[in-house]
């Protein structure tokens, strides 16, 4: 008589770097052979990868947590697990409130659900990186260290995911190569703050050197880096983006804020004159740069004066890429016990004022390119217009950043040169040549 294979579903959550915590546990629950399933209905075992960022998320996960649970009552879910920022932080509380959820999880915690899922703990440590790619098969995200050092003031990620802790140079190259091996072609450098990695490491490691061993894998195509801290970026990175054979010419450099006052409040090291500097260096030597940055506005003691201080630095510097979030206050952080003096009327409107802004500056960055010849990675079928699929240039990442709409007979996982024919504020048209 054949055993029944048990089944399991993730649902991942938040950032990036959690989606690649979901891809070690679904890596490893499929090497137990347990059936993964695209839907939770159905499911032996549920896992909810929670993000417990700002308000938002939190409310999305609690929702989700809560979804799930009524499965279970329903009876068409067995257990539900619950891990990850959420289920770190709030684990008392959670269940308490929930008593439903059988078992919580700390961030990175995967000895332990292995342990309870598949009774095997020795999963979580598989020479060969073991991962089950949830991202489309040309491209991964990378994650160098995991935690966080810096104590900026509005930030909950150390509480949840603890100091920072990176992974040695040789076990990255190793899991690069692996990835370029199974197809991968672009690979997204991500971490808490990309631009500390290697400093708790003995010796010590930094980043230009890790990045200077992954441009030498063969079989990648793109490489590109996120969430480098303005005040660790070191002059070192310049040239090697400058010169380099697959690091695109892109840079995702979080400011925050602009008003030096904010700045210190923040805890974000640079004051206005050392983020106008940093964005000059890079501007003048890094050929076709593109700059992502993010912003917050509504942080309490913002003033007027902060706000129009923030807006002509982004006017002046155009960034080609930018998120802006209203401060949401975050219980553990330092900022946390200054009042909130800014209303959240005030700070949807101070939002809207940087995204009109930014809408502008897209809109004239992509009007350039009519008539240009781009190279794109070709992402996937565009769902709602047969014969059309979606792609990105090197200036693009996937999901946060604009898309090309690619009118023509294209493959998807293929680099193409296509001709822009038309440009919206985030979407360019072309046509392959």
């Amino acid at each position: 008589m054949n055993k029944i294979q048990k089944t399991a579903h993730i649902i991942s959550l938040g950032c990036v770097k959690n989606t690649v915590d979901s891809e070690i546990i679904m890596g490893g629950l499929k090497k137990a052979n347990i059936r993964i399933l695209d839907e939770a209905a159905g499911a032996d075992t549920v896992i909810i990868n929670t993000c417990g960022f700002i308000g938002d998320a939190k409310k999305e996960s609690i929702e989700t947590i809560l979804e799930v649970v009524e499965l279970k009552k329903e009876g068409s879910v067995s257990q539900v697990l619950v891990a990850g920022c959420l289920s770190a932080r709030y684990t008392d509380d959670l269940k308490k409130e929930i008593p439903e959820v059988d078992a919580f999880f700390l961030t990175e915690d995967f000895d332990n659900i292995f342990k309870h899922v598949t009774h095997k703990s020795h999963l979580a440590d598989d020479p060969n990186h073991l991962r089950s790619l949830m991202t489309p098969p040309h491209y991964s995200y990378l994650k160098i260290s995991e935690g966080c050092d810096n104590v900026c003031s509005f930030c909950a990620i150390p509480i949840m995911r603890g100091l920072q802790r990176s992974r040695t140079i040789e076990s990255l190259v190793s899991e690069a190569n692996l990835l370029a091996k199974n197809g991968v072609k672009e690979l997204m450098i991500i971490g808490q703050d990309t631009t500390t990695y290697g400093w708790d490491l003995k010796p010590k490691q930094t980043l230009h050197g890790l990045l200077y061993e992954l441009d030498k894998v063969e079989g990648l195509k793109w490489i590109r880096l996120h969430y480098a801290h303005p005040s660790h970026f070191n002059r070192k990175l310049i040239p090697l983006f400058a010169n380099a054979k697959r690091i695109v010419p892109y840079l995702d450099i979080p400011i925050q804020h602009a008003s030096t006052k904010m700045l210190k409040n923040m805890k974000r090291g640079l004051d206005n004159d050392g983020l106008r500097r940093l964005f000059t260096d890079i501007r003048a030597q890094i050929p076709q740069v593109a700059l992502r940055t993010s912003v917050i506005v509504g942080y309490p003691g913002e003033t007027e004066d902060d706000f129009n201080t923030l807006m002509d630095f982004l006017e002046e510097f155009k960034f080609e890429r930018l998120g802006v979030f209203t401060y949401s206050e975050e219980e553990g952080t330092s900022a946390a016990s200054d009042l909130d003096d800014v209303p959240e009327d005030v700070k949807m409107d101070r939002m809207d004022a940087i995204m009109d802004l930014q809408h502008g500056i897209s809109w004239a960055n992509n009007q350039d390119l009519i008539g240009k010849e781009l190279h794109v990675i070709v992402d996937k079928p565009d769902p709602e217009n047969e014969g059309y699929f979606i792609g990105r240039t090197i200036w693009d990442a996937p999901d946060v950043d604009n898309e090309v709409i690619i009118i023509g007979d294209v493959n998807r996982s293929d680099f193409v040169r296509v001709h822009i024919t038309d440009a919206g504020p985030y979407e360019l048209y072309a046509e392959p040549i």
